[in-house]
């Protein structure tokens, strides 16, 4: 049976909603792709320029710490007597109740006051009282409320930087001061200590 006009007409309708169905379809399949396609850059652009910004604020030099064994946590009384420190200058063990504040010294601390502050995540800058004024003024920059910066006869070498178990000794020579290593050197190991007193870790002027 053949068909009429209207039925004609109402089929190559229908037939033009079908089509005009698909093309919506592929339309909003490639939307979709797109989309994905653009999130999916957009992360990788992003986790890029944070590596970026890592690699740009981290550490620079090479480590030239040592790592020591930790001698454990244990408080003790002032002059109290204990077992040799594994390091020196000491980096973990036997400590006071009480650190010392964060800040630049011109009169040496006791060893167990300030492994309360290592134990914190506080930096230790010792210096040998021999190097000079120039010298001192530099290791003064890095001074604040983590890191304490002290005079210490006892010193193997010009300076030593202390984090809880771990220790960087080296000498100043023509009074200068290898900044970049300490820079470094806080970097990697500032806020390490056992006990997280602080907050989120401090952001360094460097």
């Amino acid at each position: 049976m053949s068909k009429n006009k209207y039925q004609i007409q109402k089929q190559e309708r229908e037939l033009e909603r079908e089509k005009k169905r698909q093309q919506d379809k592929s339309v909003n399949k490639q939307k979709k792709i797109t989309s994905y396609v653009s999130w999916f850059l957009a992360f990788i652009l992003i986790g890029y320029g944070f590596f970026l910004i890592t690699q740009a604020l981290g550490p620079k030099g090479e480590d030239f710490s040592v790592a020591y064994k930790i001698q454990g946590r244990d408080h003790i009384g002032v002059n109290i007597p204990h077992p040799p420190y594994n390091s020196n200058p000491p980096s973990s063990g036997w400590h006071y109740t009480s650190p010392a504040l964060g800040r630049f010294y011109n009169d040496p601390l006791p060893d167990e006051q300030v492994i309360h502050n290592l134990e914190h995540g506080d930096i230790w800058i010792t210096y040998h009282p021999s190097i000079g004024d120039k010298a001192k003024e530099i290791l003064r920059s890095f001074a604040g409320q983590y890191v304490v910066v002290s005079p210490r006869i006892e010193n193997e070498g010009d300076i030593s930087i202390v984090s809880w178990g771990r220790v960087d000794t080296f000498n100043v020579e023509d009074e200068v001061v290898n900044k970049e290593r300490i820079k470094d050197f806080i970097k990697r190991y500032d806020n390490r200590g056992p006990e997280r007193v602080r907050g989120a870790q401090p952001r360094h002027g460097f």
